[in-house]
């Protein structure tokens, strides 16, 4: 079953975007919105993966040889200078993308396998994930004009 495979995909990707929120609320603390609300969404993202843990323990017992090439990484630490927060918001999002794709197929899946347990988790964690994207679409609109029209 490959499930396996995407519920450990689904799991790196979560840590992954709660490590990338991190550091971008670091970077980016002269921004107050994005500070904070990376801040609440790495909280999001640490919560999705605990939620995760066990599940992905539990049918990683049954799981054939991983696929290679499966984990992709997008975000290699916070940038500086005048695009800094437009492309680090644009890697969150690319990041928060996979993360919500992920969440639909385990979704999927988990119906396929009339999985409740992994249904509740996957309920509680999309909606969650949607809003991040929807959030980091409407700031990345907000920050475009100023960054990519008006010189530094």
């Amino acid at each position: 079953m490959h499930l396996a495979h995407y519920l450990g995909l689904l799991y790196h990707a979560e840590c992954a975007l709660e490590r990338a929120y991190l550091e971008v609320a670091h970077a980016h603390c002269a921004e107050p919105d994005v500070h904070y609300l990376c801040y609440t969404f790495a909280g999001q993202c640490s919560a999705h993966a605990r939620r995760l843990g066990p599940l992905a323990a539990r049918y990683g017992e049954q799981a054939p040889v991983e696929c290679e090439r499966l984990h992709s990484n997008l975000f290699s630490g916070s940038r500086t200078g005048g695009l800094a927060l437009l492309r680090d918001l644009h890697d969150l999002y690319l990041m928060a993308a996979e993360c919500d794709i992920s969440w639909t197929l385990v979704g999927q899946a988990a119906q396929g396998a009339r999985d409740q347990e992994l249904l509740t988790v996957v309920r509680e964690s999309e909606g969650e994930s949607a809003i991040q994207l929807l959030w980091l679409r409407n700031r990345l609109r907000q920050a475009a004009p100023q960054t990519l029209v008006v010189a530094s």
